[in-house]
């Protein structure tokens, strides 16, 4: 049995959900009820995979919001409990979805394995970050030659370039791709200097000057809403992966010739029949999914129930290669630019 831990994209439209869903003793509180509120199993599932495989899932609701992100304490115990209930339902593998992989990373929640009578059986979960980075990979390779790029004569700039999905990136384009150029940006020059060594190549610029250079952005870092780039000094034509999590670079870029396509998203071969992923707003709810998801049920199709993705720069380009060809096999493919809004003109 597979699960999924996510949560909604804000409070407001948390509260609406969970009103749909008859959860009225929350969806009826302030933001404080909310940090109280338990996790919640809102829906089982059964799937059928392409080779004709049938797995049973679940979808548990953290009752984490973003607004909660300020809360160390609240965020950190949110993603807690949700593991619990999944680890308590008997759920052989659960992905972290959303918020819930960054604050299990980013606040080291490998410290806290014991919630109150549970010990955590980290084998049961996975951050899903694999599948997202061999996502992001094979939509580069597919979707650039659709805007005019040929992969080969390519510059490609990596936003994030050392984190858990941007190193993996990086070693995907610098030993599978045939680019012509890496470009490697991140905040922290040490950890940047450290996997340009390992890559043995890549180039490291800063945002400001890698963004003319580059022909592809896979950005893998979220881009504040403060931030404020000239898109004239993007070069075109431009493919832009927005890897991160929230996505919000079509807020940000809207020029001619600039292609921003939503990173880390799978479709899957046919209607699945759930209500979850309208909570994660996909454009099709019924096919599309985070490709973080995506690995629990592919890891269920082949019984292989460990921790696929777990901690940082483990992403290997043999379990790349593993979990591509599994989400090819079971029915899943990468999301297009053809389905995609048409550029604007400046």
């Amino acid at each position: 049995m597979f699960g999924l831990i996510g949560h909604s994209t804000s409070f407001e439209d948390a509260k609406k959900k969970a009103s749909l869903l008859g959860f009225d003793h929350i969806a009826d509180g302030d933001l404080d009820v909310w940090c109280m509120a338990p996790p919640q199993l809102v829906e089982n599932v059964v799937v059928k995979s392409a080779v004709g495989i049938t797995i049973e899932g679940s979808y548990i609701d953290s009752c984490f919001v973003p607004e909660m992100l300020s809360r160390f304490k609240t965020a950190r115990r949110k993603v807690l409990n949700a593991m619990e209930l999944a680890q308590k339902k008997g759920i052989n593998i659960t992905a972290l979805g959303g918020f819930t992989s960054i604050i299990f990373e980013n606040f080291n929640l490998l410290q806290h394995k014991q919630i109150r009578n549970t010990s955590l059986d980290w084998e049961r979960f996975t951050t899903g970050n694999t599948h997202t980075a061999w996502v992001i990979c094979r939509q580069l390779e597919l979707n650039a030659p659709k805007v005019g790029i040929d992969i080969k004569s390519a510059t490609v700039a990596v936003v994030g370039a050392t984190g858990d999905i941007g190193s993996a990136v990086c070693r995907w384009l610098t030993n599978k791709s045939g680019i012509r150029e890496l470009i490697m940006v991140a905040r922290q020059q040490e950890p940047l200097l450290a996997l340009q060594q390992e890559l043995g190549g890549g180039s490291i610029k800063t945002l400001d000057n890698a963004l003319p250079h580059a022909d592809i952005i896979v950005w893998v870092a979220s881009m504040p809403k403060t931030m404020e780039i000239n898109v004239h000094n993007i070069k075109t034509p431009c493919l832009m992966i927005d890897g991160g999590y929230p996505k919000n670079l079509d807020e940000k870029f809207q020029g001619n010739d600039i292609h921003i396509l939503k990173g880390g998203i799978v479709k899957f071969f046919k209607d699945i029949g759930w209500n979850m992923m309208e909570l994660a707003e996909m454009d099709n709810p019924q096919r599309e999914m985070f490709a973080c998801f995506a690995e629990a049920m592919i890891l269920e199709f082949e019984n292989c129930h460990t921790n696929f993705s777990w901690g940082r720069n483990n992403i290997t380009l043999e379990k790349m290669e593993f979990i591509g060809a599994a989400s090819e096999k079971h029915g899943f493919s990468t999301i297009g630019i053809d389905k995609q809004k048409k550029p604007l003109a400046v």
